[in-house]
């Protein structure tokens, strides 16, 4: 069971497919986007689109702005310069409620599921579905069941409360009340942070399947870890941190496919890949010596 599109907003078709009058167009795009907050930049020119139906993981270092990038495609921050589109129409053109409606389109699983500890398993599932659905218990109650079912947790789970539910649970949750809405796009914020490692691969693969059964559905992944990279991305965009970006190098390390990932030349992002900081280690070593080091000591060091 689907809830209907807003009529006053870009559409998506049957399938979650993009009509053809959107031609090529991106889904998701940004123009020249820059962020600062204050002094300190966090995002600096940023130009790329995202398709539609396509699964996209943003990776990079912590502070490189990646949570910022989300909040900014969904238009829970304006850019200091640049612009964001959604199908071609820029967030900042769009009045406050068309805003709120489009942003109705988007699912979002954040790191802890961000349940209302006070609400119930099927209360939180339900929360979205009454905001948008007054009055029609019915339609709300065979959703949440559906939706609770689709994550794989039993309906004995509907009337517990997020306290007596474990980690993993909780993320379940947060995915199936996120889906409840129906989204075009699902955003996952470190979706398998704080989880062993048997519990991530659950909630990869349920990632895995929701783009499977939701054909259409556009999916964006923040993650540090690469193993939920090579199983749920087809593309892959790096973030630098803007304070390591060389002067006159885009902040976006890297932008292409999971296979030519593996294969860049670009020894920053093997670094990542692998998890080395040998060599971040090694420069800091040089430069500590390097400020220590008297400016009149004689070649190799002093002598007894």
């Amino acid at each position: 069971m689907t809830l209907e599109s807003d009529p006053d907003l870009p559409v998506v078709g049957e399938g979650g497919h993009i009509p053809s009058t959107l031609g090529a167009q991106p889904l998701l795009e940004m123009r020249s986007v820059s962020m600062r907050f204050g002094q300190t930049g966090v995002l600096r020119d940023i130009s790329l689109g995202i398709a539609a139906g396509s699964s996209v993981a943003i990776i990079g270092e912590s502070g490189c702005g990646k949570s910022v990038f989300l909040k900014l495609l969904i238009g829970l921050l304006t850019p200091s310069s640049g612009s964001v589109h959604f199908g071609g129409t820029s967030l900042a053109e769009m009045r406050a409620s068309d805003l709120m409606r489009l942003r109705m389109r988007f699912g979002y699983l954040f790191q802890s599921g961000a349940l209302f500890d006070s609400l119930s398993v099927f209360e939180n599932i339900a929360f979205g579905l009454r905001q948008k659905n007054k009055g029609k218990e019915r339609e709300i109650d065979e959703i949440v069941r559906e939706r609770l079912t689709e994550v794989g947790l039993p309906l004995t789970a509907l009337h517990r409360m997020p306290s007596e539910l474990s980690g993993g649970q909780r993320k379940r949750v947060g995915l199936a009340r996120a889906l409840a809405m129906n989204p075009e796009i699902m955003l996952y914020d470190e979706p398998t942070t704080g989880l062993d490692p048997i519990m991530s691969d659950i909630i990869n693969e349920l990632i895995l399947r929701v783009g499977e059964s939701h054909p259409g559905m556009t999916s964006l992944v923040i993650t540090h870890e690469m193993k939920t990279v090579f199983r749920v991305a087809d593309r892959v965009i790096m973030l630098q941190p803007l304070a390591l970006v060389p002067p006159g190098e885009a902040q976006v390390l890297f932008d292409g496919t999971v296979g030519a990932l593996r294969l860049s030349p670009d020894p920053r992002v093997q670094e990542f890949i692998r998890g080395d900081a040998s060599r971040r280690i090694q420069s800091a070593s040089e430069r500590d010596a390097l400020i220590h080091t008297p400016l009149d000591m004689p070649p190799g060091g002093l002598h007894p």
